[in-house]
């Protein structure tokens, strides 16, 4: 991913040099952080545009810079450095399904809001099941100094919105993404509640732009925002599927039962994983300000074909095709799982 601070033309520009180190995983404090880059170009306060965000680019596309700028942070031989920033030790999230329709097969109804344990769809399956898994326990290296990210995450609840929904063909701003997440809080007593250890996830339908630049710049992205003095952690996740070669892993994943929501899995860990360990922006991410899933995004490891399509992890008794993620420990790297 990218900070948002650069401009999105430099996210689609040139390719860094991956750089691997060998050190301890201990944070430490940094001495200072650089100025912050926004992706999208300078932050526009009058058009509600948020600069504290991150972009997963489009496959082939640099990552670009990070928040910080990346730079300096703890001297650790991981490869993967700390800023001072917390963490997240007990993850969360709570789904936003903003269409006017159905949007992956099992799905809720639009309209309608419940408990995460009744999402049907395969987003549903993924996220009940991540947390506990070796993979996810990747995530436990990274710590903030008062405890490390917990091998757990819970799926508490999803808003399917179609009131207004964006549909094919239109571009969504930042500023009513955000918008859509506050609303979640307010509208009709609040179908959803704001908790500080929980991650926000939009999703939107096919051939919507969400975000704006969805496609030419990027697949996804996270960020944070300030609401009645609260900190928000919100994921932007357009339909992956709309651009097969740029924003997935191709056909033929797994499971093929429903292409779409396969293809968001493999991003929705990208943007879960990094929330987690880096949820304002100003705790781990390397010297390119790549944060933890940058460092392996589109990077697949050991893979094996199945009846399902093909696959390299099985969490909640479902084959998947998932990015490894970065370990902060020993001399660090890409791995499928932990220990």
């Amino acid at each position: 991913m990218s900070r948002s601070s650069a401009s999105l033309a430099l996210l689609t520009a040139a390719l860094f040099v991956a750089a691997s180190c060998s050190e301890s995983p201990s944070p430490v404090t940094p001495s200072g952080r650089t100025p912050a880059f926004n992706q999208s170009g300078a932050p526009n306060p009058a058009a509600g545009e948020n600069p504290n965000r991150h972009f997963f680019a489009v496959r082939g596309a640099s990552n670009g810079a990070h928040g910080g700028g990346g730079g300096g942070g703890g001297s650790t031989n991981t490869g993967i450095y700390y800023h001072g920033g917390p963490v997240i030790h007990a993850p969360r999230v709570q789904v936003i399904y903003w269409s006017a329709g159905t949007i992956y097969n099992g799905g809720p109804t639009p309209g309608a809001t419940g408990a995460g344990s009744t999402d049907g769809s395969l987003i549903g399956v993924f996220l009940r099941n991540l947390g506990g898994s070796p993979y996810w326990n990747i995530n436990s290296t990274y710590t903030d100094g008062t405890g490390a990210v917990g091998n757990s995450l819970a799926y508490d609840a999803y808003w399917a919105d179609n009131n207004n929904a964006p549909v094919s063909g239109q571009s969504v701003t930042d500023a009513q993404v955000m918008a859509e997440v506050t609303a979640s809080f307010t509208q009709n007593g609040g179908p959803l509640n704001y908790d500080p250890s929980t991650l926000y996830v939009v999703f939107s339908d096919a051939g919507v732009n969400l975000g704006g630049g969805f496609g030419s710049s990027y697949c996804a992205y996270h960020g944070d925002f300030t609401w009645n003095g609260n900190d928000v952690k919100y994921a932007v996740m357009p339909y992956a599927a709309t651009y097969v070669s740029g924003c997935t892993a191709g056909t033929g994943i797994s499971p093929t039962s429903d292409f779409a929501a396969a293809a968001e899995v493999n991003v929705l860990a990208h943007e879960t994983e990094e929330t987690a360990t880096d949820e304002d922006l100003n705790a781990w991410y390397d010297r390119r300000g790549y944060e933890n899933a940058d460092k392996c995004a589109w990077k697949f490891g050991t893979t094996q074909p199945g009846s399902t399509g093909t696959y390299n992890q099985t969490i909640g008794g479902v084959n998947w095709l998932i990015q490894m993620n970065w370990v902060n420990a020993n001399s660090g790297g890409c791995v499928q799982h932990w220990p």
